[in-house]
């Protein structure tokens, strides 16, 4: 039971700890950088570059929340049962939602925004409909991001717990 609950822990605080990283240290930095390099350029470049590693993150996500959910559940059949199992494999299942929305939802619209684009959507007039749009998507998907890493520390809090 020990090699359950470790692989558990482990892919939750990999799958948190990356969100984290991305969301506050990896994408103010890109944008810092590449924007100081050039203003206009940069800030294309840094989308690019971060919507690469979110593509990957969520791909991270997938695996290590199948990690999870296998662990848990075996977990619960070979043992003794985990403390609320029921609402933390919702708990990981929102998690997934949330990453598929992010993924399959929200990174193509953006992308089809960028691509129609000549520059940075922020270069564009304040009431242009498209930068409008961009604003939307952009911020439900730093809360969808938001809603998932939420999810990863309740989860981490039942796991302090037992």
């Amino acid at each position: 039971m020990i090699l359950l609950r470790y692989l558990y822990i482990l892919a939750l605080v990999v799958w948190l700890g990356g969100m984290v990283v991305a969301g506050g240290i990896a994408a103010p930095s890109i944008f810092n950088v590449l924007e100081a390099w050039h203003p206009v350029e940069g800030r294309v470049l840094a989308g690019r570059v971060f919507g690469e590693m979110l593509l990957r993150l969520y791909w991270l996500g997938y695996a290590l929340a199948g990690v999870m959910f296998v662990s848990l559940t075996l977990h619960r059949l070979l043992g003794a049962r985990p403390i609320k199992y029921g609402v933390r494999a919702i708990i990981l299942a929102l998690m997934v939602a949330f990453t598929l929305v992010a993924d399959y939802h929200v990174s193509p619209q953006v992308a089809a925004i960028q691509a129609r684009v000549s520059g940075p959507v922020s270069a564009l007039p304040a009431d242009d409909p498209i930068r409008a749009e961009f604003n939307r998507l952009h911020g439900l998907a730093n809360i969808l991001l938001s809603l998932t890493v939420v999810g990863g520390l309740a989860l981490l809090f039942w796991e302090a717990r037992e």
